[in-house]
């Protein structure tokens, strides 16, 4: 299988030097470039097109946060990482918020960051307990019943929770690509949530998914 490539983005360069030799000698990886600041990013990602970024988010000039926005909007099918030293409830939500596909905390070993990377490229949600912690805190808010949503778009939703693509979604429920995708945007509108990992989230919160397939 083609190794999955890494893009690494930091302010530090003893962390990047730390990531680089993770990455080296992790089977089934494979650097593709590395960035000191958020404008450096997504400068290289539009180059390098990474399959995974590994995003500090707390940088000079353009912050992780708004790095991981632009990359998304210009590379939706890029899986993004934010890796901090805060699980800061504002930090976790504006990341997920801006299309972050997992949150880990600098202390993680390296089991946990290949099996994080390993879990995103798949298209699943991998997170932090304590990024989880908030997030559900988040998404219980008042206002986000399940009832908003149909049978259908309840099913939409946890195949989404699921890790599913829009392509297997269509398959599973027999219907075109096109219609889930209207399905998806309907779920994130009427649950007022900007991405999939969020509306993951939301659905183990609500007994969509067993304990088993929670994130």
């Amino acid at each position: 299988m083609r190794p999955i490539r890494l893009m690494i983005v930091d302010d530090h360069s003893i962390v990047r030097q730390g990531l680089r030799a993770i990455i080296r000698v992790s089977p089934g990886l494979e650097l593709a470039g590395e960035a000191g600041s958020g404008r450096e990013a997504i400068e290289l990602a539009a180059t390098q097109r990474p399959d995974v970024i590994l995003m500090d988010l707390v940088m000079p000039e353009t912050d992780g946060v708004a790095a991981i926005a632009a990359i998304k909007r210009a590379q939706p099918g890029v899986r993004v990482i934010a890796l901090t030293t805060f699980a800061d409830a504002d930090l976790v939500l504006g990341a997920v918020q801006a299309g972050a596909d997992g949150y880990l905390l600098k202390d993680v070993d390296v089991q946990e960051l290949a099996r994080a990377i390993h879990t995103v490229h798949s298209g699943q949600p991998y997170l932090h307990p304590e990024a989880t912690r908030h997030l559900l805190q988040a998404t219980s808010r008042p206002g986000q019943p399940a009832e908003r949503l149909t049978g259908r778009e309840q099913e939409v939703l946890a195949l989404v929770a699921r890790g599913q693509t829009n392509r297997q979604i269509a398959d599973a429920l027999k219907i075109s690509e096109k219609t889930v995708s209207v399905h998806v945007s309907n779920v994130l509108s009427k649950l007022g949530m900007a991405s999939r990992t969020q509306a993951a989230l939301y659905a183990a919160r609500i007994g969509l998914l067993s304990s088993e397939e929670r994130p």
